[in-house]
């Protein structure tokens, strides 16, 4: 009985690498139709939505959005390997000192979440998120990364990607957002659905002087292979 126990769970973690390697690997070429979260959103919705959705590869996205949600979510995305150690020590650090607990996922994290994975916070659902991390850091180019993460994250309600996010904020296409409004949409990522990129609140607007801030000092930044 053991044995035939121990065999059913050997099999099953083989099938479930196999599964999401070829998962992983697929997405290397195939553009992400959608995510688990836009679905949950969807059924958890009371009312008719309509989800706003938009694939454009990265090459018409705006240098500014790019820049902007590095600056803001992760400064060390072109040198990690999907995790940021250094910000994970400060975020322990700040907690052990009272501090509030803070977040210190990678865009490379945020990605593996939003695209394999659910919302809710929970020890195995992290455990994965590390999984993918490590698999989408493998397969994938750091440009096809932050290229599925502009494309997939939520960027308002019911509003995924840049090119959604452009049309719904300021009315024109991600590729032609300048450095004003790349940061503004930048700014709401934390919490998308509570915060405005436009017009912006007091809170909003002082995340976006910092984030125009760090992409002045930031320095020079390509994506490009």
């Amino acid at each position: 009985m053991f044995k035939k126990v121990f065999r059913f769970i050997y099999k099953s973690i083989l099938a479930f690498m196999l599964i999401s390697v070829l998962w992983v690997l697929a997405y290397k070429w195939i553009n992400v139709p959608a995510t688990p979260l836009m679905i949950i959103r969807k059924l958890q919705s009371t009312e008719e939505v309509t989800t706003r959705h938009q694939w454009v590869p990265i090459s018409k996205i705006s240098k500014n959005l790019k820049l902007a949600v590095v600056c803001s979510e992760d400064q060390h995305f072109l040198e990690h390997s999907g995790f940021d150690t250094e910000a994970i020590q400060k975020a322990i650090d700040d907690h052990k000192n009272g501090k509030k607990l803070r977040g210190a996922s990678t865009i490379s994290q945020q990605t593996a979440k939003n695209v394999f994975l659910w919302p809710q916070r929970s020890w195995i659902r992290k455990g994965l998120e590390s999984y993918f991390t490590f698999l989408i850091e493998l397969l994938w180019s750091k440009e096809r990364i932050l290229e599925i993460y502009l494309n997939s994250i939520e960027m308002g309600d019911h509003i995924y990607g840049a090119e959604a996010a452009a049309e719904f904020w300021f009315n024109k296409t991600s590729q032609n957002l300048n450095t004003d409004e790349a940061a503004a949409i930048a700014a709401i990522l934390p919490n998308p659905r509570k915060y405005l990129a436009y017009p912006p609140s007091s809170y909003i607007q002082h995340r976006k002087k910092w984030i125009l801030l760090q992409m002045r000092n930031f320095g020079p930044f390509s994506i490009s292979e």
